[in-house]
């Protein structure tokens, strides 16, 4: 492992540079076109990562946009080492003091949208593969590292992968947090709808919230007025104990409301700007949908006033966050994240809430189911040493709320990129990694390379690089 230290050490500057060119992409999932799906600018961001793998000798291919690959070693596909990462990136939302793409390095971190989710984490195992490569580690396996372009809006990528390529039967996704995730909750989206009541305040339009898997930090709502209901807008935020605005203008009142955004699998470290307005609503004397609203969500993020507030020993508690809202016309939709334990029927969660909120209309708009991989499996021991032999750390597995590339392979973990202690940034303003943060999650990827693809001890280590006998 010496001679790969030494090369790591050596791309280091390279690697941040190489950090900061792909951050100042803006992936965000845009308008398809010919070739590019998802948008224009994540094919751009496809075809300059794959340009990077292909220039430090990797074999690439591009599935029409939807992801792309780039292989180290030969062998069976479906025996190799996957690697899965994303290049798509959630919008950039509000709260940032810096610009979103501008890829700046201050005090030893990045910023920028997309920094640790995921385009550090991927950076870092492209130079892991780079140092084994350029080491000349033999290996008994190939290694594939997969970029995927779909990954925050459903992961259709990878179904089309999985169609029009071979994707390999067990690998990790540096996409969550150390030391190993092997069990992550199942998901679904919760589509609220009803019809607004003709009595009490009357909200004219409200248009929050743009992914389900992100709390909204800011919101915004028009409601019919005076200054009677501006002042009481404001007393009312005073009383609830967060910031409100109160704008008059031709009969109505523009109200707003100010929260903190944040990744919706860890709703406790946000202020969700939905539930602060539904409770501003309530406070104002809002009724029917909304009320009812207000009532069984506002601020909680167990969705403990569904009477859905579960949690097993295995995989933790239930969280629920109300990510987007539209009210418009006399209509109310709303969408729900859910993060549930292993051990709890979908089913009968969705038959609670229902039996919760009677008058409100309540559909599954989508669902994964929970993921496990056995803490006994080579794959994870392995990728504990690993961790271990960089960090110390202690080797353990753990469980998630994230949905995460692993659960596109019949054996797949989590595996980084947050060290523990380090704060949580995914989907948040400001977003950055620290440059110490992407070279160590490098130094861990290329110990899992070899622990996992590399020849063992006593295995036939002669390559077509060293019959000549220069090593």
């Amino acid at each position: 492992m010496d001679r790969i230290e030494e090369l790591l050490a050596s791309y280091r500057e390279e690697m941040m540079e190489t950090v900061q060119k792909w951050v100042r992409i803006p992936s965000v999932k845009g308008e398809p076109a010919p070739g590019a799906p998802f948008g224009e600018e994540i094919r751009r961001a496809l075809d300059t990562a794959m340009e990077d793998c292909a220039a430090f000798g990797l074999k690439t291919q591009v599935f029409d946009g939807y992801a792309g690959h780039a292989d180290l070693g030969e062998g069976d596909t479906r025996d190799a080492l996957a690697i899965l990462a994303h290049l798509d990136v959630v919008p950039v939302g509000d709260g940032w003091q810096r610009e979103p793409f501008g890829a700046q390095r201050e005090d030893g971190k990045i910023f920028g949208r997309g920094t640790g989710d995921d385009k550090g984490p991927a950076v870092a195992a492209l130079y892991a593969l780079r140092a084994v490569k350029e080491a000349g580690v033999p290996l008994r396996r190939k290694v594939r590292l997969i970029l995927g372009c779909d990954e925050e809006c459903g992961s259709s990528d990878m179904a089309y992968y999985k169609k029009t390529g071979e994707m390999p039967r067990s690998g990790f996704s540096p996409d969550a947090d150390y030391p190993v995730i092997n069990i992550e909750k199942g998901g679904c989206h919760l589509k609220f709808a009803g019809d607004l009541s003709p009595e009490g305040l009357q909200v004219l339009s409200m248009q929050v919230g743009e992914r389900a898997n992100v709390i909204p930090g800011f919101a915004s709502a028009l409601v019919e007025g005076d200054e009677d209901i501006a002042r009481k807008a404001m007393e009312a935020g005073e009383k609830l104990g967060f910031p409100v605005k109160a704008t008059l203008g031709n009969g109505a009142v523009i109200i707003e409301t100010v929260g903190v955004t944040g990744h919706a699998a860890f709703p406790g470290h946000g202020r969700n700007a939905i539930g602060q307005m539904l409770l501003l609503f309530r406070e104002l004397g809002v009724q029917g949908v909304l009320r009812d609203m207000a009532d069984a969500v506002g601020m909680t993020w167990r969705g403990e006033n569904l009477g859905i507030d579960m949690r097993d020993g295995v995989s933790g508690e239930l969280t629920a966050s109300l990510d987007i809202i539209r009210v418009e016309g006399s209509r109310m939709e709303a969408l729900m994240d859910i993060r549930y334990p292993v051990l709890l029927n979908l089913d009968a969660m969705v038959s609670t809430a229902k039996m919760r909120l009677p008058d409100v209309e309540i559909t599954v708009a989508g669902s994964r189911p929970p993921h496990f991989v056995s803490e006994r499996t080579e794959l994870v021991q392995e990728l504990l040493e690993a961790y271990h032999e960089v960090t110390g750390g202690e080797k353990r597995t753990v469980a998630i709320g994230g949905g995460t590339y692993a659960q596109s392979l019949e054996e797949g973990v989590a595996f980084g990129a947050l060290f523990p202690g380090e704060p949580e940034m995914a989907h948040q303003a400001n977003e950055y990694m620290t440059e110490e943060s992407i070279f160590q999650n490098a130094r861990i990827f290329a110990r899992a390379i070899v622990r996992l693809a590399g020849k063992k001890s006593g295995e036939d280590t002669k390559s077509e690089e060293d019959t000549d006998g220069d090593r």
